[in-house]
């Protein structure tokens, strides 16, 4: 039986998962009760929920405990070694430049589609939610928090959670990593042997990710099956024209404005999707672009043909800032909809403010994860009420898998476009039909189970 699993594709036993979480969530609130709350996008079941609730309950949160038990190690790894890759590119300067100035323009252009679509649809006016779920979130952004968490208390900023647990905070992980990645050019040679390691480590921490990645399956049956339970269809339907227009926003990105740009730099936008597919549908399943990492470098340099000492850069700095779906077009379209639905007009500098925050605000929510406190970085500055986040709470788990989905491609694309201006890209890669690696022969190369095109991390 296991063995039959086995040969079954991974996007198959992803679909799987979705449909079998769908219907054990509509039975389990079915059963009731299902008491529970979200704490910043973490279900927290009630005493008196009942025994299939908190199974799903547990197993999603189990999936995302260990997608995010992995983050630290990856991140370090990772950013110190595409730091130090950068010494084999020529114009590494350049590169660097050219990857922040399309990460904003095209940031620029996903906030400009939120807002348009938040204008034309007016969400706020249409919902019939209930006013009492309006609740101040418990953790929330500010630029002061951005500025202060640009130093770490303590090395990797690591601390303790009051649960007997350690918290820590992404952006001070990231300057830290910076900070050793550029020392480490600087010292030249003798830092031979600390980078040989580093990279070892990075290795390893990839491995073990995949192995945690090839849980998605069972992790969707979980984190769909609670979402399904504990908010059933009544939640999505008094919120279906903002839960619309967040996906046809994400659409429009991806299957317009990500195109429209590919053709401009004479790139197939269909050999596009095909290499960077797997990135994509694991990205909408495990909704972090962290845990999507060695897929999304993996793609890109093999399937998308992006050099490895580029893609080893710009990768993994895109998937801790590059975020179109979490920080452009939901913020904006959320904005609209809380200022509509507390009856606040915005002003042209409002909607000004909303793109300056979407370009530049990830970097000032990475500390934070997710897309619930980048909102309440833009409502702060908008100073439209933060209790306005409690409404949207109950689709936040549904949406968060379309934007997600979406900031991967993200982060592909920028660096496939770079590459291309640069002349860096290899265009033969890009442009072959060869098919996917077999599954056999990922199996019998890297010792591991699975099967999605060529993900395995290098």
């Amino acid at each position: 039986m296991l063995a039959r699993l086995r040969r079954v594709p991974f996007a198959v036993q992803v679909l799987l998962g979705l449909v079998v979480g769908i219907a054990l969530g509509l039975v389990a609130r079915a059963m009731g009760p299902v008491d529970g709350s979200f704490v910043d996008g973490v279900l927290v079941p009630g005493t008196d929920a009942n025994w299939l609730t908190s199974t799903l309950t547990t197993i999603g949160n189990t999936f995302v405990g260990l997608l995010r038990a992995i983050v630290v190690p990856l991140i370090v790894t990772a950013i110190i070694v595409s730091i130090a890759n950068l010494k084999q590119v020529s114009n590494a300067a350049r590169l660097a430049g050219q990857t922040l100035l399309w990460f904003a323009i095209t940031s620029l252009i996903a906030v400009s589609v939120g807002i348009g679509l938040g204008l034309l649809t007016q969400p706020g006016n249409r919902s019939s939610v209930d006013a009492g779920l309006a609740q101040a979130p418990a953790t929330t952004g500010s630029w002061w928090d951005f500025l202060t968490g640009l130093v770490p208390a303590n090395f990797l900023g690591l601390e303790g959670n009051g649960d007997g647990g350690v918290s820590f905070n992404v952006l001070q992980l990231i300057v830290v990593s910076v900070a050793i990645g550029v020392a480490a050019l600087k010292v030249g040679a003798a830092a031979d042997p600390f980078l040989s390691v580093t990279r070892s480590v990075l290795a390893i921490v990839q491995k073990v990710l995949w192995w945690v990645i090839l849980l998605a399956p069972l992790g969707t049956v979980g984190l769909i099956g609670k979402a399904v339970a504990s908010y059933g269809w009544d939640s999505l339907g008094s919120l279906g024209v903002f839960v619309g227009a967040v996906y046809a926003g994400l659409a429009i990105v991806l299957l317009v404005v990500y195109p429209v740009l590919l053709k401009l730099h004479g790139l197939s936008p269909v050999r596009f999707y095909a290499g960077a597919w797997p990135a994509i549908q694991l990205a909408f399943v495990s909704r972090s672009s962290i845990g999507t990492l060695p897929v999304t470098q993996r793609v890109t340099e093999t399937e998308l043909g992006v050099p490895r000492s580029y893609a080893s850069f710009a990768v993994p700095l895109g998937a801790t800032t590059k975020m179109d779906g979490c920080a452009a077009i939901y913020p904006a379209l959320a904005a609209i909809f809380v200022a509509e639905f507390f009856d606040v007009d915005l002003s042209i500098t409002d909607y000004l403010l909303i793109a300056l925050v979407s370009v530049v605000g990830s970097a000032a929510t990475a500390g934070v994860t997710g897309a619930v406190v980048m909102l309440t970085l833009t409502l702060s500055t908008l100073g439209l009420p933060l209790a306005g986040v409690g409404l949207l709470l109950a689709v936040d788990p549904i949406l968060d898998m379309g934007r997600t989905a979406t900031n991967v491609t993200g982060q592909a694309l920028v660096p496939t476009i770079v590459a291309k201006r640069e002349g860096l890209l290899d265009l033969e890669r890009f442009r072959s039909t060869r098919p996917a690696e077999p599954l056999a022969a990922v199996a019998e190369r890297d010792g591991v189970d699975g099967d999605l095109r060529s993900p395995q991390p290098v």
